[in-house]
């Protein structure tokens, strides 16, 4: 299991450093819903396996890439964009509070 993990851990730093090598372009409103859909797919099969760490970074990559697909959208307000990040954050305040619910639990189970 935590072999598992750790490989994971190195494959998203891995990814991570090649997209931060690439150049900056503008993903197509397509390529960011297709993305978008394929990163929610797989924080679900995370979250289903208990796999909170991947979750998070998933998580993580997801908001980078709406950050990114927002910046390459001039259409949408200011004010869009406000509701949807404080959307965002309520919901990782409401996965953040499963995840320290899912710790006292297991903290608090006999070894």
């Amino acid at each position: 299991m935590e072999r598992g993990l750790l490989a994971a851990a190195l494959l998203v730093l891995a990814t991570s450093a090649f997209a931060q090598a690439q150049p900056r372009e503008l993903p197509s409103a397509a390529s960011c819903k297709a993305e978008e859909a394929g990163l929610e797919r797989d924080i679900d099969l995370a979250r289903s396996r208990g796999q909170m760490l991947r979750r998070r970074q998933l998580a993580e990559a997801l908001a980078a890439l709406r950050t990114r697909c927002e910046a390459s959208d001039p259409s949408m307000s200011r004010a869009a964009r406000i509701d949807k990040l404080e959307h965002d954050v309520q919901v990782l305040k409401a996965e953040l509070e499963q995840a320290e619910e899912q710790l006292r639990e297991l903290k608090n189970q006999r070894p």
